[in-house]
């Protein structure tokens, strides 16, 4: 049994309302995002395949990721994708204290370069969607929209067969759905099926892809 919920309920989403889940818009537009790199076998792979549908995306960087492969963090720059903070050692916020949390995000923030989404706003994903709420006023107040997600696409998943990812993903991906994949070797079995068949599936219904 999953340990996750692939859909966001609502219920959450409303109550979390200082939380970005998705974008309200009646146009056929997704946002995916990628979280845990840049890293040299993967983070590539995914600007190629991006780069095939014209699909723009979001791409939350570990800061000691962008650190060792600033080569490949320029790619996603240089691809006009939009950038994201997810913290300089991949933290949990609900492990760490907020000291330490807050200091890791803004160290992060100096490999970062000042990126902004196209809102003009800093963007921070929280790893594991695990922040407190003290941690996210903190962020709020220095500037940061934070962001979650409307579908979890479970790539990360060991027990998840890359069938089972792709049919799930598709069934709940909707009008402004904000879709979490991640570039990293423990997710590339499932995404090197799943996202270039993601793209292709909803292109052919005349879908946008997005970056936030």
């Amino acid at each position: 049994m999953r340990s996750y919920l692939v859909k966001t309920p609502r219920l959450v989403q409303k109550f979390f309302y200082n939380y970005s889940w998705r974008i309200k818009t009646d146009q056929k537009e997704i946002y995916l995002t990628f979280d845990d790199g840049p890293v040299p076998d993967f983070t590539p792979w995914v600007l190629d395949t991006l780069d095939k549908f014209d699909a723009k995306a979001t791409f939350f960087c570990v800061g000691e990721n962008i650190q060792k492969y600033p080569q490949i963090y320029q790619k996603i720059k240089d691809g006009d994708h939009s950038i994201g903070n997810h913290t300089f050692n991949h933290l949990q916020g609900w492990k760490t204290p907020t000291s330490k949390y807050v200091k890791n995000i803004l160290k992060a923030d100096s490999y970062l370069q000042n990126e902004t989404g196209t809102s003009g706003q800093k963007l921070f994903r929280p790893p594991h969607g695990r922040i407190r709420p003290l941690q996210a006023k903190i962020l709020r107040k220095k500037g940061y929209k934070i962001i979650m997600w409307d579908v979890l696409s479970g790539d990360f998943d060991q027990g998840l067969n890359k069938k089972e990812c792709l049919e799930h993903t598709i069934k709940n991906i909707s009008n402004g759905s904000i879709v979490v994949f991640h570039d990293s070797d423990k997710s590339f079995k499932n995404l090197d099926y799943v996202l270039p068949k993601v793209l292709e599936h909803f292109s052919s219904r005349g879908f946008n892809f997005k970056a936030l």
